[in-house]
């Protein structure tokens, strides 16, 4: 995907909006979804008809139930990288993540689907793979761990060691069942290594708290 987008000319000004809580979209992280509403399987027909891209946003916490939503101040724009159409009609689409951006305005649009302006500048780093020298990975091993057996939860522990650090730390950040607030957080971390501190404090102060079981599905 870095090597399609090189520089901040190269996106789009105008981004088709998903809104959508609880769910984080980051820069070269792999998002699945199942897309069911009429006017998001509009938005991905725009979508395929044209330059296969996407913009994910949460709306903010309060209005999620709204039927215009506020949205965050920060999403993630992504390209759809794999398609399949179920015999019910639904979409069944990964999107691989670009770069964030911030909404500059939303337009006044006759579609089903909001539009808005984005301004990529402060994240033109998003378009490079990050240094990952002195990545943490004995820290997060011990929060992941407590994090997962606290929740009965199991690990592909050879993938968790083997993995490049960028990759487990998306997955992570993406997979975790954490709330909205905390995706969003995740999300808003200004560089990688603030990113993976933000991570590893959600998995330790999870730990500190009360025990129960949870799923990742």
């Amino acid at each position: 995907m870095a090597g399609t987008y090189n520089t901040l000319d190269d996106l789009p000004t105008i981004l088709n909006v998903f809104p959508l809580s609880g769910v984080l979209l980051l820069p070269r992280g792999q998002l699945p979804l199942n897309v069911f509403e009429p006017r998001y399987l509009a938005l991905v027909d725009a979508a395929l008809a044209g330059d296969r891209l996407i913009a994910m946003i949460q709306p903010t916490q309060n209005e999620e139930q709204a039927l215009k939503p506020t949205l965050a101040a920060i999403g993630c724009i992504g390209r759809i990288t794999g398609f399949r159409e179920s015999e019910d009609g639904r979409y069944l689409i990964t999107l691989t993540g670009i770069c964030r951006f911030r909404v500059a305005e939303e337009l006044k649009t006759d579609t089903p689907y909001r539009r808005i302006i984005p301004d990529f500048t402060p994240y033109a780093d998003d378009l490079t793979e990050p240094d990952e020298a002195d990545f943490p990975r004995d820290r997060l091993l011990v929060a992941l761990k407590d994090y997962l057996s606290r929740r009965d939860l199991k690990a592909d522990w050879k993938s968790v060691m083997s993995a490049p650090p960028e990759t487990l730390i998306n997955a992570l950040a993406m997979l975790c069942p954490f709330e909205p607030a905390e995706k969003q957080a995740l999300l808003e971390a200004p560089s990688w290594p603030e990113r993976v501190d933000t991570l590893i404090a959600l998995l330790e102060m999870a730990n500190a708290g009360p025990q129960g079981p949870v799923s990742l599905n």
